[in-house]
């Protein structure tokens, strides 16, 4: 009999130690996701710290009820040591120390609230409240769930962390520096969300500038040695992790280099004479070097925070900047309201803000591409007619041309020439097939030093600079269209090239070489969709197309961190101003300030109006030189300047994009959160997204199916008060297409007309991209839609719910990089 009692406290006391654990278990940041902000005079971060007390007071009450059912059966001393650690997570409560013992008496007078808002104030990071509702706080696994349960919440985030994703490049395109300076270029504001920014640059000057826009309502972070000026107006830095590493400076000082890069890329001002050690040399630009800058630093070392960006999301919306650069995004597709990016840029575009997004350095497999929200704008990367190619020279005169960045000049001298695979470092356990990739400490230095050593992939250099090689000579197959910098002289050869090396090596017992100083080729290609840019088709929604368009992104010039390494190599102690860089992290920063251009021409626009400015005066790619076609490169190549004249273009406003995601699966009471109004969901039947008035048609067909589809569109009058437009079809045999009406006429400007679009043909399965095209015609306007279809697994459509995160359908294989280099952060390396 005496064993029950016993029994019954062993099991409350097991209680209380649970709970205990799960109060105290490791937390780790989520965002919690609220929608639109609140209304009225309402303190947001009180409501923040409110809702975060309740949760967390919640388990302290049980844990309180667990101690009270404790007393009732024994005061046992060991219940003290329960409550000291109890006493740990809250400090004191009102009147109680932990000196004292316990019993019901001390438990009675316990202030459980002031332990619930203690807890609370330390768990909160961020309160979302200038242009979203949501809070980011350290919560654990079972607080988590609590929140997601929660009426009025949209959804619980974890704290991911996201990837990093020129002289010449605006000439290429046309844009000239004759076409520059709008009539409100200076009040236009770029807010750019990155690594940072280098202030003393010279693509920042603020020369000629006047004070910032009366709009303006956004801050400059200085300290540290860290000041604004009337060309960046405003810089904000963030770090939810709370962790820096000794190269990240603790203010929106730039340590990385891409954000700065990113931000002259779009809106620098110009400079004469920028290269790269000499190399490129040209005036490097922006194209609206008169706009505004400012900074939201969300990148750091390690990558880029959900929480942090979220918050650079609501500071940059709430301080009045017209065009939001992000280039950066997520691995994986995510639904749209998991997604920071697309949570964000869905309250840019409410506040007329358009946001532009990279694809992503994950191609050439499909289904990669990332930020694919209807209501932003995806950019992927092509080459310019500039490439940089770097010559090899053998002992027999034999030369082979490769791709890199080479700026040291070893004068024609020739050096003994080693394959990797004789030089292997048995010591620390290589053999020839290791070796010949070169690999740190792979190497033998008695071999290889002052040498030119030849290796069997694509590597940082760093393993023949640490056997004191001289220089190297990589072959393999993969990176064949872009070029990269290295810490010693190098060049990147074919895998074929790499033999006929080989060969020459094998034939002699004296092989030489000699490895020449880079030079710049015209790429008579260009413009191609390089090899790294993510694909189509779009992983959440196959109705949208995108990429949306391309844009320069293959070794563009721009503005650098000094102290960031300027190679490929992340140990490079070199200092450069000006970088040349490869990414869809350089093609945003086109088309942003491509963006930004229209918007100081056309400053009431709203951001799906520039966004089909730009997609319908896009250049025609030559879809021969891409098997992928629209997947690869959207609606085409940008051509800012017949963006600002585009004749028609396909607006949409929220409530369109409202209905889109109600066909998405999102209900009623979901959306009512983001918006903040009393927005319905017409129908409870989640369908396709045909009439969401974009500027691209997507078909996507079930294996096995007829080709079917009507697509309504609604264009904008914004060319001649009186004009006419006729269609004019681009179709494969394989399908038709029918418009009706065929003609619209339009007799005043914002003047509106509807059409709708039939497609029709055989049944199809397992069939690559098939690509049309829908153009209207004045005259003088050329207004060019894509339209695309393409099959799908039957599952695919076999039911409509709201999407869930998935891994993209296919992987390749690239080498595996280590360090903090550039290229390793932003995908291009280092994806395996």
């Amino acid at each position: 009999m005496a064993k029950t009692p016993m029994v019954s406290l062993l099991h409350l006391f097991l209680l209380s130690a649970f709970v205990l654990n799960c109060h105290s278990q490791e937390k780790e940041v989520h965002v919690v996701y609220l929608g639109e902000p609140l209304r009225g005079d309402v303190s947001v971060a009180a409501t923040h710290h409110s809702m975060l007390a309740g949760v967390l007071g919640r388990l302290l009450l049980l844990l309180l009820l667990v101690l009270v059912a404790i007393i009732l059966y024994y005061n046992y001393s060991i219940i003290n040591a329960i409550l000291g650690d109890l006493y740990l997570i809250c400090g004191e409560w009102g009147s109680f120390k932990r000196s004292e013992s316990l019993s019901l008496y001390n438990l009675k007078h316990l202030n459980l609230s002031n332990c619930s808002h203690s807890s609370a104030k330390k768990s909160l990071v961020y309160s979302y409240g200038r242009s979203f509702n949501g809070f980011a706080a350290k919560l654990s696994e079972e607080e988590v769930t609590k929140f997601s349960d929660m009426e009025g919440v949209v959804s619980v985030l974890p704290n991911t962390i996201l990837k990093l994703h020129t002289t010449r490049s605006w000439d290429f395109m046309g844009f000239t520096q004759n076409h520059l300076a709008g009539p409100h270029e200076g009040d236009v504001i770029v807010g750019l969300l990155d690594t940072g920014i280098w202030p003393e640059s010279e693509s920042f000057g603020d020369k000629d500038f006047g004070p910032p826009p009366a709009k303006w309502n956004g801050t400059c972070q200085s300290g540290n040695n860290f000041t604004c000026n009337n060309k960046i107006i405003g810089a904000r830095y963030y770090n939810s992790m709370d962790y820096y590493d000794i190269t990240d400076f603790k203010s929106p000082r730039d340590s990385e280099g891409h954000g700065s890069h990113t931000a002259s890329t779009a809106a620098g001002v110009e400079v004469a004479g920028a290269s790269y050690l000499g190399l490129a040399e040209g005036v490097a630009r922006g194209a609206v070097p008169k706009a505004r800058i400012a900074m939201y630093k969300v990148c750091w070392s390690f990558g880029c925070a959900l929480a942090d960006i979220l918050a650079a999301f609501d500071d940059a919306i709430a301080d009045g900047v017209d065009i939001i650069s992000v280039s950066l995004g997520s691995d994986w597709p995510l639904p749209y309201f998991q997604d920071p990016i697309a949570i964000g840029s869905f309250h840019a575009m409410k506040n007329g803000i358009l946001t532009s997004n990279s694809a992503g350095n994950s191609g050439p497999w499909p289904y990669t591409v990332s930020n694919y929200s209807p209501w932003s704008l995806t950019v992927a990367a092509s080459t310019i007619d500039r490439k940089f190619v770097c010559q090899v020279v053998l002992g027999n005169g034999q030369a082979f041309t490769g791709n890199a960045i080479n700026n040291f000049d070893l004068n024609g001298t020739s050096y003994p020439l080693i394959w990797g695979g004789d030089a292997a470092n048995f010591s620390a356990g290589a053999n020839p097939e290791a070796s010949r990739y070169c690999l740190p400490g792979y190497l033998n230095s008695n071999k290889v030093e002052g040498k030119i050593v030849l290796c069997d992939t694509l590597w940082d250099g760093s393993g023949v600079l640490m056997a004191n090689g001289l220089g190297t000579i990589m072959a393999d197959t993969y990176y064949t269209d872009f070029a990269f910098s290295f810490p010693l002289p190098a060049t990147f050869i074919s895998k074929e090239d790499g033999l006929k090396v080989l060969e020459y090596i094998r034939s002699t017992d004296t092989p030489i070489a000699t490895i020449l100083v880079g030079e710049t080729w015209k790429d008579v290609m260009a413009p191609s969709i390089v090899s790294f840019s993510s694909r189509g088709p779009n992983p959440i929604t196959p109705d949208i197309l995108k990429p949306d368009l391309t844009a320069p992104g293959v070794d563009i010039l721009a503005a650098w961190s000094p102290v960031s390494p300027p190679s490929i190599y992340w140990k490079d102690t070199r200092s450069v101003n000006y970088n040349i860089i490869s990414g869809t992290s350089m093609s945003c920063p086109h088309v942003s300030g491509a963006a930004a251009y229209i918007k100081a021409t056309y400053p009431d626009w709203s951001p799906a109006a520039i966004k089909s400015a730009l997609m319908t005066t896009a250049y025609v790619m030559d879809s021969r030189k891409h098997e992928d076609a629209e997947f690869a490169y959207g609606s085409g190549h940008i051509n800012p300047l017949k963006a600002v004249t585009p004749g028609l273009v396909f607006d949409a406003s929220e409530a369109d994009y409202i209905d889109f995601l109600c066909k998405q699966g999102y209900n009623t009471s979901t959306l009512r959160l983001v918006t903040g109004d009393n927005s319905v969901c017409t129908s409870t039947e989640p369908g396709r997204a045909w009439d969401l008035n974009y500027p691209s048609f997507s078909l996507a067909i079930e294996d096995g199916q007829p080709i079917t589809g009507t697509f309504t569109r609604t264009v904008t009058n914004v060319g001649f008060s009186n004009s006419t437009y006729f269609v004019y079809l681009y179709l494969p045999t394989s399908i038709s297409v029918k418009v009706e009406p065929s003609i619209l006429s339009f007799s005043a400007v914002g003047e509106k007309k509807s059409f709708t679009v039939t497609v029709s043909g055989p049944k199809i399965s397992m069939q690559p991209i098939m690509s049309a095209a829908i153009i209207w015609k004045d005259g003088v306007h050329e207004v060019r839609t894509p339209l695309v279809v393409y099959t799908i697994l039957p599952a695919s459509y076999s039911s409509y719910s709201v999407p869930t995160s998935k891994k993209p359908a296919f992987e390749g294989k690239k080498p595996v990089f280590e360090g903090s280099s550039f290229y390793h952060k932003n995908g291009i390396l280092g994806n395996s």
